[in-house]
This record gives structure tokens, C-alpha cells and sequence, in this order.
């Protein structure tokens, strides 16, 4: 079989089976390796195939009121953790990943590490938080002296950075922000030691607290960071500053946006509404 038989499976999948772009690329891409690295067939044939491009679609954004009713619908320890991703834009990963080094509350800064695509960037910590993680800290430092005090206490650390300090893994400064309740242990060698905040708690959290406050839309975790950027270009803040926050590599990535805005179709008055 060549490209022709390919490109005919791979629209096989798309109109009889209906799966996604992503999909069917994958598909076409497990087929190339194929032929290429299994069977060693470089045929001519191949490089008629078409690659399924993926569809853009507008994200799903929550007005202020709406990010209000939702947070207050949630337990205050994952309250925090969705406050800071509205606050900051940040991934839910991105979040849990954080490290008590990483907070600056003098400077008003969260810094990621090791982002999407490897990229290391710098986002505001807005005020009105500052209160709750400080007391929410407060008490992770004292969990972490009990651990401490119990002989554990240690983290995972980046790259050789256990190798080159062996002593950072028990650094107050490299502990998660928002550690996990109980500590792992494994049973191979019987050590003890905290990881942070599994995803699916939190997003387990966002599902029920969506439905406890009646939205009539898909939200998830990622939403926060979608209604952070829309709301900062409705206020005025220059798209550049957004990507900046976001940490886009292309602005046309953070311009999305600006096509769920209030200025959009929604704030213009159908001729319907003048009869």
C-alpha cells in the first residue's frame, strides 16, 4: 500500500469513525514509522500523504461573577490553588509545581520553572492572596518540621541539584507550596517523603464545584487561565503584557483572545433589536 490507501484510511477514520485530528495524525504518523523504520520502505508514495490540520477553537471563558460563584462553591485548601490560577495565570501544573522559593512576597512575583516548552517566566502574585498564602504556608512549614523532626522531610529536586547539595531536598525553600496530606513511602526502601498536590484532586474539585454553582459551561482548571487573559485585554493591558504573562512564544497564540472579548459580536445590537 502507498499514499493513496493511507490518505484513504486516514478519511475512513475521519468520516466513518469520526475521531479527532489528533487522532488521525497519529495514526498517520504510526504508519510512517512503519514503513520507514520496520519495513525500510522510503517509497515516493509517502510523501503525497496529507497531514489532518488541527482546528482552532475558542476557549471557554468565565465572566468575573461567574469565577466568583465557582470558587466560593470550593473546599478553601483547592479554593486556593484555583484563586491562584485566576490571579496568575498560571497552568495547573505550573501551580503545583510551585516551590516556596519560587514566591516573592515582597516583590509581588511568582516565578515558573521549567514551563511549557522548558521556559522559565515571571507572573504577578496579586495582593489579595497574599493573606491566604502566607497563613497556608505558615502551615506547610510547620508539617515540614514535623517531618523533619520524624527523620523525612525531603523533596524531589531538578535535575543534578540533589546530587550537587544533598542537603537541599530538606531546604524549607525547596518545599512545594501545596504539598500533598500524606506522605508516600516506598517499600523498597522504606523512605518517606511528600509530592505535591495530585492534578486530578484538584480538577475532581473544579467538576463538582461547576455543578454545585449551576454554570451552564464545560469550565475546567485550564478556564482560569483562559478568563485571566480576557479579562486583563478587557481592562485595557496591552497584548503584549498578556503574552508575556501567559508565556506565549507567539503573540497570534495569545490573540485568540481578543475574539472573546466584549467588543466582539456580543457587544454589537442586531438590527432586530431596533423594530
Amino acid at each position: 500500500m502507498g499514499g493513496e490507501e493511507i490518505n484513504g484510511f486516514l478519511t475512513h477514520l475521519a468520516v466513518a469513525e469520526k475521531v479527532s485530528t489528533s487522532t488521525q495524525n497519529q495514526a498517520l504518523s504510526a504508519l510512517l514509522f512503519l514503513y520507514r523504520h520496520v519495513l525500510g520502505r522510503e517509497d515516493e508514495a509517502l510523501g503525497e500523504v496529507v497531514r489532518v490540520q488541527r482546528r482552532r477553537r475558542l476557549p471557554v471563558v468565565l465572566t468575573r461573577g461567574e469565577v466568583r460563584v465557582v470558587l466560593d462553591a470550593m473546599p478553601p485548601d483547592k479554593r486556593l490553588i484555583c484563586s491562584m490560577l485566576y490571579g496568575t495565570g498560571l497552568r495547573l501544573l505550573e501551580c503545583l509545581r510551585l516551590r516556596v522559593k519560587d514566591v516573592d512576597f515582597v516583590r509581588h512575583e511568582v516565578t515558573v520553572r521549567c514551563g511549557k516548552g522548558g521556559k522559565d517566566r515571571v507572573t504577578m502574585l496579586p495582593q489579595s492572596l497574599v493573606p491566604a498564602l502566607k497563613e497556608h504556608l505558615r502551615g506547610v512549614k510547620s508539617t515540614h518540621e514535623a517531618d523533619v523532626g520524624e527523620g523525612w522531610g525531603r523533596v524531589t529536586l531538578p535535575d543534578a541539584v540533589e546530587r550537587k547539595y544533598p542537603s537541599a531536598s530538606r531546604d524549607w525553600l525547596w518545599q512545594w507550596v501545596f504539598p500533598q496530606e500524606r506522605r508516600w513511602r516506598s517499600e523498597a526502601t522504606g523512605e518517606q517523603g511528600r509530592h505535591h498536590v495530585d492534578e486530578s484532586l484538584v480538577q475532581r474539585a473544579m467538576k463538582e464545584a461547576v455543578i454545585r454553582s449551576g454554570l451552564s459551561k464545560p469550565a475546567s482548571c485550564h478556564t482560569f487561565r483562559h478568563s485571566f487573559a480576557t479579562h486583563l485585554l478587557e481592562s485595557g493591558y496591552d497584548i503584549r503584557t498578556v503574552q508575556e504573562l501567559l508565556g506565549h512564544s507567539n503573540v497570534k497564540t495569545t490573540q485568540i483572545y481578543t475574539h472573546v472579548l466584549s467588543k466582539g459580536p456580543g457587544a454589537v445590537r442586531s438590527p432586530i433589536d431596533h423594530l
